[in-house]
C-alpha cells in the first residue's frame, strides 16, 4: 500500500538577501544626518541666536546672554512699541543692533525732563537702567521706527544717529535662553496708550 502525504509540499520562499550591518548602520547615519541638515535650516530661516555683547539694553540684557529672535514678527507684522528687536546698524549694515521699539511710523517722539513721551503721552518704563539724561523731538517717518537702548544714558540708538529702516529688521526678540538660569520671556511690556500719530 502506497503512503499519502496530506500536506502540500511548497517550494521554500527564497529570503531577501540582507545588507550588511555596516551599510545599514551607514544609511541610516546619512539619512540622520540629511534630516538635521534640512530642520536646521528651516529653523534658521525662522529664528535666529543672536549673543549680547554690550551694555546698551541693561538691566534687561546683559552682556554674554544669548537669545532667540522670530525673523518672521515684521513680516507678519507683529512688532509694537515695547517690543525688542534685532536689526542690521543703519549706518554699518554688516553690525547687528538690538534695541527697544519705542516710536512706530507717524509717532512723535519727545524726550524732554527726564521723561520719555509717545504723541504727548509720557510713557511708563519700569525696565530702563536710568531716567535719559538728553531732550529732543523725533518725528518717525513712514517705513521706519524710533528704538531706544534700556541703558538710556550708554546707548547709541535714534536718539543719536536716526531712526531704523524697516527692511534693516532682523527680527523680535522672543526669550533669553542662556545662560539657562537667566532664562525668561522677554514679552512686551505695555508701554504707552498713545493713537499712531497722524
Amino acid at each position: 500500500m502506497e503512503n499519502f502525504r496530506s500536506e502540500e509540499i511548497t517550494e521554500p520562499v527564497p529570503q531577501p538577501k540582507s545588507r550588511p550591518g555596516w551599510l545599514t548602520f551607514l544609511l541610516e547615519t546619512l539619512q540622520t544626518i540629511i534630516l538635521a541638515v534640512v530642520l536646521y535650516f528651516l529653523i534658521d530661516s525662522v529664528v535666529a541666536r543672536v549673543r549680547v555683547e554690550n551694555i546698551s539694553m541693561e538691566p534687561t540684557l546683559m552682556p554674554g546672554e544669548f537669545i532667540l529672535v522670530n525673523k518672521l514678527a515684521f513680516k507678519l507684522n507683529d512688532i509694537h512699541r515695547g517690543d525688542i528687536i534685532v536689526f542690521h546698524f543703519p549706518q554699518n549694515q554688516k553690525e547687528d543692533y538690538i534695541k527697544r521699539v519705542i516710536g512706530l511710523a507717524g509717532d512723535t517722539i519727545t524726550v524732554r525732563a527726564d521723561k520719555v513721551y509717545v504723541n504727548d503721552q509720557e510713557i511708563n518704563e519700569p525696565y530702563i537702567a536710568a531716567e535719559p539724561a538728553y531732550n529732543g523731538t523725533w518725528q518717525v517717518p513712514a517705513g521706519a521706527m524710533f528704538v531706544l537702548g534700556d541703558n538710556r544714558n550708554q546707548s547709541s540708538d535714534s536718539h543719536s544717529w536716526g531712526f531704523v529702516p524697516d527692511e534693516l529688521i532682523v527680527g523680535k526678540a522672543l526669550v533669553i535662553y542662556w545662560p539657562l538660569d537667566q532664562f525668561k520671556t522677554l514679552s512686551q511690556p505695555i508701554v504707552v496708550n498713545a493713537k499712531n500719530g497722524p
